[in-house]
């Protein structure tokens, strides 16, 4: 792998670091035995809680144009960004909100200044993010947070006026962020946390070029409790019932390719093609707790992009069609999720069991990280990054679902 390839690519492994980052910190939570508590409220029950947020911190130099092949040839190392945001404290209603330590759960406006306005704009995210605690000690608790949301405004790469901005190639991406922090009540209304996080703005090489932005930044909240601090009180859960499942799915994204042989205007050229990918996969799981659910499973895919082939019809770029068989691929996986109520992280390697062979192709293994949602009818609905070597992007997976359950005995 070239050097140009090998910093393009560098942003997806920050990706995957930190969802399985995020993984880790979730795991240690479950398998950590703590106080069950439940919430109740000496006033009306709490419902709404208003944050106002501010980080500073630096950007990570993996690509060009945050090293400085800019237009002021400066690298781009700092970064600050505001937030506000409305969260809402869970009661215990539901299982997941005791097996979680009664988390804050919301939406936020999240605005971002890397100081090269001209270049890059002042992008604003609109995301919605779970905070939950590790550990509570009276008025003090360790938390962690992910965030996850989609970002505009960004003055994005263009070949002719913005040439140098090769980390940010769309007008929309993705926002995730991952971090830690430590909060403290001041007193009934009013709560602080202070805390780090990762953060990670790109569009999952569904536009190129796709090198991303990347930030690691101390960050402050503080947090004001519309209906007071609650009242915590111990409370047992009821035991799990283990069961089996099968799952069906179908799936689709796209993937855009660029030619660089092309003889066409450096325009067009950077546009690029188009390609579908779609299929199908049936996934068999056994879920052990609350929080845990192994399963393996088995995909058929078409994927348009396998051994692609482009013609020029007037200036224009054009796929050449191709058998069907050709870019035809099945697949076996492992699958593990970790499961908070309706939600889902899902980490699955698979490997290809067939596909016809054409040189330069992705390797024979492939990675799945996701979030699922089921709702009530066992209907589920996700978005996965899917990815080869944990660090080269291949297309964003939208997935449809139908689960069947049965209790095991």
């Amino acid at each position: 792998m070239n050097k140009t390839k090998r910093q393009q690519t560098s942003q997806l492994l920050m990706t995957i670091n930190m969802l399985f980052f995020f993984t880790t910190l979730l795991v240690s939570s479950a398998i950590r035995a703590q106080d069950i508590t439940t919430i109740q409220h000496k006033k009306p029950p709490q419902k709404y809680v208003l944050g106002f947020l501010y980080e500073n911190g630096s950007v990570f130099q993996t690509n060009p144009f945050v090293k400085g092949d800019n237009e002021e040839k400066v690298p781009i190392k700092n970064y600050q960004a505001f937030s506000a945001r409305i969260m809402f404290q869970t009661t215990g209603r539901k299982p997941w909100h005791r097996l979680y330590g009664y988390p804050y759960w919301g939406i936020g406006i999240h605005v971002s200044d890397f100081y090269n306005p001209e270049e890059i704009g002042i992008p604003v995210a609109i995301y919605v993010f779970l905070n939950a605690p590790f550990h509570r000690w009276n008025k003090l608790s360790l938390n962690y947070e992910i965030d996850f949301g989609i970002t505009g405004n960004w003055k994005h790469f263009n070949p002719v006026s913005n040439r140098y901005n090769v980390a940010i190639g769309a007008g929309e991406t993705v926002y995730i962020h991952v971090g830690a922090g430590l909060s403290y009540a001041v007193s009934n209304r009013w709560e602080a946390e202070l805390g780090i996080g990762l953060a990670h703005f790109s569009n999952g090489a569904l536009k190129l070029p796709n090198f991303g932005l990347n930030t690691f930044s101390p960050r402050i909240e503080i947090r004001y409790k519309v209906h007071g601090n609650p009242i915590l009180k111990k409370q047992e859960i009821a035991p799990f019932k283990k069961f089996s499942s099968l799952e069906f799915s179908a799936f689709t994204g796209l993937k855009n390719v660029l030619f660089d042989s092309a003889q066409v205007n450096i325009a067009t050229k950077y546009k690029g093609v188009y390609f579908p990918v779609f299929g199908f996969k049936t996934t068999f799981n056994y879920q052990i707790s609350n929080k845990s659910k192994f399963g393996v499973g088995m995909a058929v895919s078409y994927d348009g992009s396998v051994n692609a082939r482009i013609a020029v019809e007037k200036g224009e770029l054009e796929a050449i069609d191709l058998p069907f068989t050709e870019q035809l691929r099945v697949s076996i996986f492992p699958s593990y999720e970790l499961v908070m109520g309706p939600y889902s992280l899902l980490v699955q390697p698979g490997f290809y069991i067939f596909r016809k062979q054409f040189p330069h192709q992705v390797p024979i293994s492939y990675q799945r990280v996701g979030l699922k949602y089921t709702f009530k009818n066992h209907i589920s609905a996700g978005v996965s990054l899917r990815a080869s070597d944990f660090h080269v992007s291949d297309f964003i997976e939208w997935s449809l679902g139908y689960q069947l359950n049965w209790n095991k005995k």
